[in-house]
């Protein structure tokens, strides 16, 4: 017997692959039309095929539970590809082009002259408690006054149709290569709706990456040396450490790898030091340098911002980069996108309460069982409040956390986040997407067609963190209209 997509729950939600009624949407007609000739055990058999190849590519994330430390387990994966027309692509693609070009304006801004400060339009307050300023990076200057190389924007959709802008990652953005292999399963697993579709390529991206950071280089030289510093095979997201290194044949080192002297970074190898142009670090400030910050980092490489304020190192992304990437900084974008750029947002925020404000707080707080109440800092899913499925006693936590640090704190309307078919034992059932598409910047800005779609395998949830029990599915964006 062949799926059943009749009965299919679209009501409430946007599907990305089906209307209302159950028809497909004009670009996804011959993704439905696949899926409908395939019976409940062939679609099983597609799936298990899915996940033998990721466990054969030895694709994997590192989890950390209580009582049992790291973990590797297989990454999670949905056959069922997510589709966008490149007519809605295009507007997403200018949209996150406008977005972090005035988030490097506003970086590069407050670490000179904070005109966006003195002119009113971003509070002081918010940049006096910022646990991501820099004060060392001070006066600095990184080529093309880019801070923010590698971008990772979240963007969701609600019931209507409309996209926002979740978040913006700043720091040491992931997930990239889970975006490449996804793309490679696909093709083993569905290889005939490739004759079918022609999605745009996204194997190109450890090219433009490595691109992008050879422009970083302090030496004009036919190949700089690049290398990738992780901070070791424990960290979570090590698997992307080592594939982006293979991938663009650049070293992966550790902190113990590099030192500097001469205020130049020098790498050990077996016929002695070789100097480093560029390093794209997947390392946070606080342990990339003991001697500029903190000194107990085992992580890092001493004298390494030394050697980056001298000039004598690229470093992506810049160090200081994470000062716009706080919760309470995404809900001023908006007002970056219009101080320095005299535009409008192409893509909106989703509607944010700003609890450092009296009445977006007691708003907050009267409103707290339908809001999702985020901390400035966390990320992956943790330290955060879904309030309509909280409980009272986590509800009460929250406001006592809110009242005594209201700066620390966002709250955002609970979005009915799109839906994508994804398998369920042998059937197709309605499961939560957002979507992170990656942003280069250099000389030039550019976006990975598509990026890393990620689900959310539990029914009901809208968490689709892989460490919080979410999955992902490949990003296919197609040359065809949206319904």
């Amino acid at each position: 017997m062949t799926l059943d997509l009749k009965h299919y729950p679209t009501a409430g939600f946007f599907d990305e692959m089906l209307v209302r009624s159950n028809r497909s949407r004009s670009h996804t007609k011959e993704m439905v039309r696949l899926f409908r000739s395939l019976d409940d055990e062939e679609l099983a058999a597609r799936q298990a095929s899915a996940e033998l190849a990721i466990k054969e590519m030895g694709i994997t994330f590192t989890v950390y539970t209580e009582g049992e430390g790291a973990i590797d387990r297989s990454w999670p994966f949905d056959i069922v590809p997510r589709i966008i027309s490149s007519k809605e692509w295009k507007r997403i693609e200018a949209g996150l082009i406008q977005r972090v070009t005035a988030l490097n304006h506003f970086i590069d801004d407050i670490y000179h002259d904070q005109r966006i400060v003195a002119e009113g339009v971003f509070p002081p307050e918010v940049l006096e408690e910022s646990k991501n300023f820099r004060s060392m990076c001070v006066g600095v200057t990184p080529p093309f006054g880019v801070w923010a190389h590698i971008c990772g924007s979240d963007l969701v959709r609600d019931r209507d149709g409309t996209i926002y802008v979740l978040e913006d990652n700043l720091r040491v953005p992931s997930g990239v290569s889970y975006m490449l292999e996804n793309r490679l399963v696909t093709k083993q697993i569905f290889p005939e709706l490739f004759e079918r579709y022609a999605p745009l390529p996204v194997d190109t991206y450890a090219a433009q990456l490595y691109n992008t950071l050879t422009q970083l280089s302090p030496r004009h030289t036919a190949r700089p040396e690049v290398v990738v510093l992780t901070p070791g095979i424990y960290n979570s997201a090590y698997f992307e450490h080592a594939y982006l290194a293979q991938e663009m044949g650049c070293e992966l080192v550790e902190g113990r790898d590099l030192f500097v002297e001469d205020d130049c970074v020098f790498m050990h190898t077996v016929s002695g030091p070789k100097r480093v142009d560029v390093i794209y670090r997947r390392i946070d400030d606080d342990f990339m340098d003991p001697e500029a910050f903190r000194d107990d980092s085992m992580l890092g490489v001493r004298g390494l911002l030394r050697a980056w304020k001298t000039g004598n190192v690229g470093l992506a992304n810049a160090p200081g980069a994470g000062v716009a990437d706080d919760k309470v900084v995404y809900a001023f974008v908006p007002d970056f996108i219009r101080y320095y750029l005299d535009e409008e947002p192409l893509i909106p925020n989703v509607p944010t309460y700003r609890c450092m404000f009296d009445e977006e707080r007691e708003y907050v707080l009267a409103n707290l069982d339908k809001l999702v109440v985020k901390p400035a800092n966390e990320s992956g899913g943790y330290g955060m409040l879904m309030g309509v499925t909280a409980s009272n006693t986590e509800r009460e936590h929250f406001a006592a956390l809110i009242r005594s640090n209201p700066r620390n704190y966002i709250a955002q309307p609970t979005l009915s986040l799109s839906t994508v078919p994804t398998v369920v034992g042998r059937s197709l059932e309605p499961r939560h997407v957002d979507l992170r598409p990656f942003i280069l910047s250099g000389r030039t800005t550019h976006v990975t067609t598509g990026g890393l779609t990620r689900v959310a395998l539990v029914k009901g949830s809208l968490v689709v963190n892989s460490s919080q029990g979410g999955g992902s599915k490949d990003t296919w964006v197609v040359d065809t209209e949206v319904t």
